[in-house]
């Protein structure tokens, strides 16, 4: 898997780095300093190598690592807390809320397998790398899959503007947090499987937000800190 920038490289277990390209114009004491001290293998090469190599803002820095592993589902039921996102399409999304669970202390995310973004370069960009901090697991059926995580005593939450106002409520015990697509929202089905559906209330003219944020705020009034 290639990936890029320089945040993503420190954040990556060296043991994983491949094979490091840098720009040859780069001046960062710091930089080449880690890469000696890890014993990470790495070549210098023209800027123009590293444009063909990546389109994305690589700061000089592209490298090959271990392709990603997912988890099973089986390895997260003991959580406290659990994301589900159905059917999400954007990486910047996806990477921004893994972003979120890593700092929030939630330590597993599910999505499903058909009709959904995959972990690429650009979702461990926008993660900063916090990929490999946070089980990510891929499923067939979500509504089979919060019926399994209802049987292993997690309680299930569906974001939806027609729900419950989230300052009313009071999250304990096992729980999961449902996020739906950015345009469709959450589909009927999996709703209707959910234990209860909450909101985020508004003041403004805008009755949603976008997802990442939406999953932010929702992830840390449930208690991803706890």
């Amino acid at each position: 898997m290639q990936v890029y920038g320089k945040n993503v490289l420190y954040m990556t277990d060296p043991k994983k780095i491949q094979k490091v390209y840098i720009s040859n114009t780069k001046k960062d004491r710091e930089l080449f300093q880690y890469l000696k001290e890890k014993n990470i293998h790495y070549v210098l090469v023209e800027p123009h190598i590293l444009d063909k190599m990546c389109k994305q803002n690589h700061q000089g820095i592209v490298f090959e690592r271990n392709d990603f592993q997912y988890a099973s589902l089986e390895s997260v039921l003991e959580e406290e807390m659990v994301v589900i996102l159905d059917h999400l399409e954007d990486p910047h999304n996806f990477g921004a809320i893994i972003r979120t669970c890593e700092a929030s202390g939630v330590k597993a995310i599910i999505i499903p397998k058909d009709r959904s973004i995959d972990i690429t370069d650009t979702v461990v960009k926008t993660s900063v790398g916090t990929t490999d901090f946070v089980s990510i697991v891929k499923v067939t059926n979500l509504v089979e899959t919060i019926k399994k995580l209802q049987k292993n005593n997690f309680f299930v939450y569906a974001a939806d503007m027609d729900g419950t106002d989230i300052r009313t409520m009071t999250f304990e015990g096992k729980r999961a947090l449902v996020i739906g697509n950015e345009g469709k929202g959450i589909s009927t089905l999996v709703q209707k499987n959910c234990d209860e559906v909450i909101k985020i209330p508004m003041k403004g003219t805008v009755n949603s937000l976008n997802a990442s944020v939406a999953a932010g705020i929702l992830i840390f009034k449930m208690g991803g800190l706890s």
